[in-house]
């Protein structure tokens, strides 16, 4: 790797089948420790239920107000200035509950590749998702 800087391009935002939008700002194999991804969440949109394995994630909240539901955790309100701390195989999802549109940055360690995604929305409607270590979830039970 070499130093640089890697600016945030507005244009280079994709819909996700996760139900946000996302800014990869810095994801490349020559950086292999982290990747860095904008994410925003419209008002009362919900992401699906997912996963990430090898990889732990941190949420870093810029702008809005969620509520983020995380494995064992019950569902707590996030804002501005608060990170979420995600282990690897932790399901995962947030709600923007605010008027605006809710915007963090994604941290991962190692960086974020699509194979490490795991879209488990359905198995926790049907309450068969589960996670080492963890009891199983049913549907929103958290």
């Amino acid at each position: 790797m070499i130093g640089t800087i890697k600016r945030l391009n507005l244009s280079k935002e994709f819909h996700t089948p996760e139900g946000c939008f996302i800014i990869e700002v810095s994801n490349s194999p020559d950086d292999p420790e982290a990747s860095v991804a904008r994410v925003r969440v419209a008002p009362g949109i919900t992401t699906r239920w997912h996963r990430l394995t090898g990889t732990t994630e941190r949420y870093v909240i810029l702008e809005g107000i969620g509520r983020v539901e995380t494995g064992d955790l019950p569902p707590e309100e996030v804002s501005p200035g608060d990170v979420v701390l995600i282990p690897p195989l932790c399901p995962q999802r947030i709600t923007n509950i605010g008027r605006k549109d809710l915007i963090f940055l994604a941290i991962c360690t190692p960086r974020f590749r699509n194979e490490v995604y795991e879209d488990i929305d359905e198995a926790f409607s049907l309450g068969t998702a589960s996670q080492p270590g963890a009891k199983n979830f049913e549907g929103d039970g958290l």
